[in-house]
């Protein structure tokens, strides 16, 4: 009999989900009705946000944070090339150039010092990637983006609920952006998220979310006009529903991943070939993955070996200078950014999700201990 495959990841959907759903489906609104809004208000307020744009997904979260800095040709902006692609080609939709930086090993964020060789009189922003749920170092951007009038974006799909310095990720940032893919901290299926405090962001990012079209004051309730370029990335109310009902279940879910990450930590700390994850104590940690980094060994061997055993584990990310695309048309090229090709060549995210029991944990942990040890 073929043993159950353990995920690196999984939702976790119980019956309130379900049941949230179908009340949605059975009202009179199943898109573009009052359950986005109240979505919008519960993030915002867990945040301490005063404004926030639900989306269809995170990519397009990150398309309208772009739209909303006013990023257009002529304008680079700044982004670590250890993220997934869309972290970098939200500002190629844009019009705009993204250029690289490398990260710093020690948190596996962008690398503060390293940005200022990087800003010219072009640069108009930095998107900062909190990688795995771990906080980018959001004082020294800050000061960075002061210092040369910068606006600062946060990709922090793998962080709702991370802290720094115990102010919420998303009240640090110009424009912070999540996710709510289904191996994120919640789920709506698929759809985004982003929160700022400026209200002129926020008025550009709805009109943003729905074609450009506003319904201009002093008309007849039918009128509607096209004022900007925008784009249907419009969530629907089935999936703010969902959201609403996840979101209840937040800070159990953050718990539960800390509660494997401590377990993990224990138990591959000791194990020389083995690199823990950054988890520095100015940081409280929202663990949307576990990568580990694999010294003196063959991680494409340990990964095809745990796959053998059931446990199906991946890899984040091929950096973006990497992806050919950005060696085709920007001129990247392998050994510009050593850091995250180091981290690269031996990662390895192993499985971490709310939804795993005590069985599936002492699997994971019993056979990499055999595989490393």
């Amino acid at each position: 009999m073929t043993q159950a495959l353990i995920p690196y990841g999984k939702q976790w959907i119980n019956d309130s989900d379900i049941k949230s759903v179908i009340k949605i489906l059975r009202s009179g609104w199943i898109t573009q009705g009052p359950t986005i809004d109240s979505f919008e208000t519960k993030i915002a307020e867990r945040i301490g946000a005063k404004y926030a744009v639900a989306v269809s997904n995170g990519t397009a979260a990150l398309h309208a944070a772009c739209f909303a800095a006013g990023i257009g040709p002529n304008d680079e902006v700044i982004v670590p090339t250890l993220t997934f692609t869309a972290s970098a080609n939200c500002v190629l939709f844009c019009g705009g150039t993204p250029v690289l930086c490398d990260i710093n090993l020690n948190t596996l964020t962008i690398d503060t010092q390293e940005i200022e060789n990087r800003i010219t009189k072009k640069t108009k922003a930095i998107i900062a990637v909190d990688f795995a749920g771990h906080s980018a170092k959001w004082d020294k951007l800050r000061h960075i983006a002061k210092k040369h009038n910068l606006i600062l974006i946060d990709d922090a799909a793998h962080a709702l609920g991370t802290k720094f310095k115990e102010k919420p990720i998303g009240s640090l940032a110009d424009l912070t952006t999540f996710s709510f893919h289904p191996v994120k901290t919640i789920t709506t299926g698929e759809g985004g998220m982003i929160v700022t405090n400026d209200k002129n962001y926020f008025e550009k990012m709805r009109l943003f979310r729905s074609h450009g079209i506003a319904k201009p004051a002093n008309h007849p309730l039918w009128y509607q006009e096209m004022i900007e370029m925008g784009y249907n990335y419009r969530i629907t109310d089935i999936q703010a529903g969902l959201g609403l009902s996840q979101f209840k279940k937040l800070d159990k879910f953050l718990s539960r991943r800390q509660e494997i990450a401590l377990k993990y930590i224990e138990a591959f700390g000791k194990i020389k070939e083995i690199i823990l994850p950054p988890h520095q104590h100015w940081t409280n940690h929202a663990w949307h993955i576990f990568p580990i980094q694999l010294e003196n060994l063959d991680r494409n061997i340990i990964y095809d070996k745990l796959l053998k055993l059931g446990i199906k584990c991946q890899i984040h990310y091929l950096p973006i200078h990497l992806h050919p695309y950005y060696q085709n048309k920007l001129g990247y090229r392998r050994g510009d950014f050593p850091n995250a090709e180091k981290y690269f060549s031996r990662c390895l995210t192993i499985p971490l999700f709310p939804a795993m029991n005590k069985k599936m944990v002492n699997k994971v942990i019993r056979e990499i201990t055999k595989l490393t040890s």
